[in-house]
């Protein structure tokens, strides 16, 4: 969801676990929102009418969030000298309380789910796009799904990051902007996760 102002390279995101959370299930749809990033242009025919759904779905949820009024109070509760870093940290940040807190908006295990995800992933390998087919095989083998949950990763996240970005910004200091302001981005992280799952059930646009 940084698609606006963005200074990070795709294969370098991490809420691969929203999109998918709020995806519909259909197999096909949840692989176009996971491809979501690394696919440019527009939605045509080389696509399959559920994948190209799962595309516009990726689209229209990154277009929802920057103007959401929870998004947009998680990013004024970090550091300013984030700039628009600000917008990668909230998406972060969002995956990291949805694998803590996933019981609690899921019937389906955590575990249950993302072992199905990676299943399609090894399964479609040969229909994915090239910056996917690259990092896929990394995010099966490290789990990378499960492992938002934990605050250490998302530290190690952050270092990584900050090291890719085509100009500097201290990302790897967001972490203690995290655990200071834990409550309240939980708080906003629920809201978001409830109000674009409502959204996305209501929009006709896909």
């Amino acid at each position: 969801m940084t698609r606006r102002g963005a200074v990070l390279c795709p294969e370098n995101a991490m809420n691969y676990l929203m999109h998918l959370y709020l995806s519909d299930p259909h197999p096909d749809c949840l692989l176009g929102n996971l491809m979501g990033d690394f696919v440019k242009g527009r939605l045509d025919d080389r696509f399959p009418a559920e994948i190209r759904r799962g595309l516009c779905q990726h689209r229209r949820i990154d277009s929802y969030a920057h103007t959401h009024e929870a998004f947009r109070r998680s990013k004024g509760r970090l550091n300013s000298a984030y700039g628009h870093g600000r917008g990668i940290l909230v998406d972060i940040f969002y995956d990291h309380f949805l694998a803590r807190n996933w019981a609690q908006l899921s019937p389906l295990p955590l575990e249950t789910f993302t072992q199905n995800v990676y299943v399609l992933l090894r399964q479609n390998h040969h229909r994915l796009p090239p910056g996917l087919q690259r990092i896929a095989p990394r995010m099966i083998e490290h789990d990378w799904l499960v492992s938002y949950r934990d605050l250490g990763v998302i530290g190690r996240v952050l270092e990584r990051i900050a090291t890719r970005l085509n100009r500097p910004i201290p990302l790897e200091e967001a972490l203690e902007d995290l655990k200071q302001h834990y409550e309240g981005l939980e708080e906003d992280f629920f809201r978001f996760a409830r109000e674009a799952r409502f959204f996305l059930e209501q929009d006709s646009s896909c």
